[in-house]
């Protein structure tokens, strides 16, 4: 299972960032998708998720301003982050999950500016 993450970049507070993973060697369309991300010194956190029926979920800290999509015929994933804080500065990780096991990218790195 390969999961390739990409998009991310410097962005100033405010603004909008869409960063994207595409999967390969999973049943994408059975998959839940999501993305973590981590910030130095502090724990990894969930930031959404989308399961195979298109169901989301977001923590609070993302709600109204994060939209995780997927489009299953390219087995990829979307985040679309809007109204981006400091705080947002991370790396961003995708993971897909089966009923057989989670499997993480190497990460994409996000930095916000203020």
């Amino acid at each position: 299972v390969q999961l390739q993450a990409c998009g991310g970049g410097l962005v100033q507070a405010g603004g909008s960032l869409k960063i994207s993973c595409t999967a390969s060697g999973i049943t994408f369309s059975r998959t839940i998708m999501g993305w973590h991300r981590q910030a130095p010194g502090k724990q990894r956190e969930s930031v959404a998720t989308i399961t195979s029926a298109g169901f989301t979920t977001y923590p609070d800290s993302m709600k109204g301003r994060a939209t995780i999509s997927r489009d299953n015929a390219k087995n990829t994933v979307y985040l679309q982050m809007n109204n981006l804080r400091t705080e947002d500065t991370a790396v961003y990780y995708c993971y897909a999950a089966d009923q057989r096991s989670a499997y993480w990218g190497q990460g994409t790195q996000v930095t916000v500016s203020s």
